[in-house]
């Protein structure tokens, strides 16, 4: 047989040969996500609200003069991050409400629905309203503090103070190494998910986790205790390149509207961040928002971004403070 004859045999085999490793790539992800979701399965409670399933968890009870908090994670996390150590401290104290934010963890959302900040803040004021949650002590870590400032914002009503960790406050000029992998198109996303993802994340590992969490340490169980296996799923995957492609457009329209949280009556603001932050400048995240909104309480120690899991103590400290609580 000629060369040319066997070309089109040996093209037809690297076909083959191709896509059986993309069957076997996506095997192996679906069987990652079956082992993570064994290994952390959901732990709380589901609550059904306009666009969204939300999965929460509560510790403590309500007393006299405590205000409830309520815990917002992340992109890429969810409510483990909180339960890793400070739902039970603080659950010493007064009630706590940890969630998965829409799509992330085991909370779920219909296509489309409660992926900005705003559509997520009203979802979790509605799960609030359902739980029986009223002026509450918000506490947002990364992400999940640009989520607390949209509550705030939208609903100032239901929030008593926000206690926020590592917030996420401005859009930055440049996203984070950590996240240049969510920039997936979004026809792209769910084949890139069940496929790419979990091969890819777990190349690139090592440099991520030093992003995460340095210049700390990741604690040895934060795969378990802090459900960092979920990271896997390939619907973890989805929900956060969709929740990082939301935030550009309405990151502004929440910076804008600053002003109202230093107007009388508005809610306390108290901010904690870590000098050696790798995924938000804590100069331009931290001490640019306090310089934006007067009256911030802004305490800057030395660590990273992941401070609930790293310090968990000195962020109960810091919550109690923000929440009045001796």
């Amino acid at each position: 047989m000629t060369i040319s004859g066997l070309l089109p045999t040996m093209l037809i085999g690297l076909l083959v040969a191709v896509a059986l490793l993309l069957v076997a790539m996506a095997a192996f992800s679906r069987a990652a996500a079956r082992r993570a979701e064994t290994v952390v399965p959901p732990v709380g409670r589901f609550v059904e609200v306009p666009g969204a399933r939300l999965h929460v968890v509560e510790a403590g009870d309500a007393r006299e003069g405590r205000r409830p908090i309520v815990m917002l994670h992340g992109l890429a996390g969810q409510l483990h991050h909180f339960r890793y150590a400070l739902v039970d401290e603080l659950a010493r104290d007064t009630r706590v409400v940890a969630l998965d934010r829409p799509g992330s963890g085991y909370s779920t959302r219909e296509p489309g629905r409660t992926t900005t900040l705003e559509e997520q803040a009203d979802a979790v004021v509605a799960a609030m309203d359902a739980l029986g949650v009223d002026r509450t002590v918000l506490v947002g870590h990364s992400l999940g503090g640009a989520l607390s400032l949209a509550i705030a914002l939208r609903h100032p009503h239901k929030v008593s103070a926000l206690a926020l960790l590592a917030p996420l406050t401005a859009l930055p000029p440049a996203s984070s190494e950590a996240f240049r992998d969510l920039k997936v198109p979004a026809a792209l996303r769910t084949v890139f998910a069940r496929v790419f993802a979990v091969p890819y994340f777990l190349h690139r590992r090592a440099r991520l986790l030093d992003l995460v969490f340095g210049p700390e340490r990741m604690p040895a169980d934060y795969p378990t205790r802090a459900g960092g296996v979920l990271t896997v799923r390939p619907s973890h995957f989805v929900a956060a390149a969709e929740d990082f492609a939301a935030v550009a457009p309405v990151m502004p329209r929440i910076e804008a509207a600053y002003a109202a949280l230093a107007a009388p009556g508005a809610p306390p603001v108290h901010v904690l961040y870590g000098r050696g932050d790798r995924i938000l400048d804590h100069r331009e995240q931290g001490e640019g928002f306090a310089a934006c909104v007067p009256g911030t309480r802004l305490e800057l120690v030395e660590g990273g971004h992941m401070l609930p899991v790293t310090q968990p103590s000195r962020c109960a400290e810091f919550i109690r403070r923000a929440a009045g609580i001796a």
